[in-house]
């Protein structure tokens, strides 16, 4: 069945599409903040040790999606607390792959013991756009109007801190809490993304788009603005061919992403 005469039939394929452009918004926005700053392997360690959050939740009987959001936000602050503190002296990426580790094997060991196997669960793993519902819109709507605020309010700091983290401090930026502040909206969009692609291939669709905007950037404005509008075409262009041929929706965004970053980088060089 073509995809846009099936559109107009289906609500699951119209909420899928709404999904993937919202998902749009804080994909463009924040991944810009995660190429600029190099914290890619950051934003993957918070995206795979969610699955604890997740797995308890799912255990408890909850929505692994609010596991996976509570869970995100207390991560990202542990990392930050851990990473900042100068008696401690730990470097980010040790404990990035401290919390990795511990996360994923927390979730897995939940997931073992519940009772009742549910198959929705891989759908958080590796992404299921067409299942997303009415409520998971409004979520990421919601989530996506706190990143937009926290972005606005915050810009010009933001944009000092990921330049030069010593001259923030130096212009009286409270880098501590706003490095904190930036990792917790990384981890809300992590959330978001990963109903889109799921949790294993998060990173992707958070760096790629936005290191493919950077090659034509001249502002982090213009790359964000480019950011998003590339998420939107390659999420929405994933999802077309997914369906279109019957493949995984995740994993072939994921593949459309790095392959719209392999052609704009050979490009760039030509």
């Amino acid at each position: 069945m073509n995809f846009f005469s099936a559109l107009t039939q289906h609500a699951f394929l119209q909420h899928a599409l709404l999904g993937t452009l919202l998902a749009s918004l804080a994909c463009g926005v924040i991944g810009s903040f995660v190429v600029v700053r190099r914290i890619s392997y950051l934003a993957g360690g918070i995206a795979h040790a969610v699955l604890g959050g997740m797995g308890l939740a799912f255990f408890l009987g909850h929505s692994p999606i609010n596991g996976a959001l509570i869970g995100a936000l207390v991560i990202a602050v542990i990392i930050a607390a851990i990473s900042g503190s100068e008696r401690l002296n730990q470097h980010e990426d040790t404990v990035i792959s401290a919390m990795w580790a511990a996360g994923m094997s927390i979730g897995i060991i939940f997931i073992s013991r519940t009772p009742a196997y549910n198959i929705d669960l891989i759908s958080y793993l590796f992404g299921n756009v067409l299942m997303i519902a009415d409520h998971d819109l409004w979520r990421i709507a919601l989530l996506d109007s706190v990143i937009l605020t926290f972005t606005a309010v915050c810009y010009r700091q933001l944009l000092v801190l990921c330049y030069d983290r010593e001259f923030a401090g130096l212009r009286g930026v409270r880098v501590r809490l706003l490095n904190t502040l930036l990792l917790c909206m990384i981890a809300i969009t992590v959330v978001i993304l990963i109903q889109i692609v799921g949790l294993i291939l998060v990173i992707a669709l958070l760096t790629l788009p936005a290191a493919t905007a950077r090659l034509h950037a001249p502002t982090m404005l213009v790359m964000m603005a480019l950011a998003t509008l590339f998420t939107a075409v390659i999420s929405s262009g994933g999802l077309i061919i997914a369906f279109s041929y019957d493949l995984p929706t995740g994993a072939t965004t994921a593949l459309l992403a790095a392959l719209v970053y392999l052609l704009a980088l050979a490009l760039r060089r030509q």
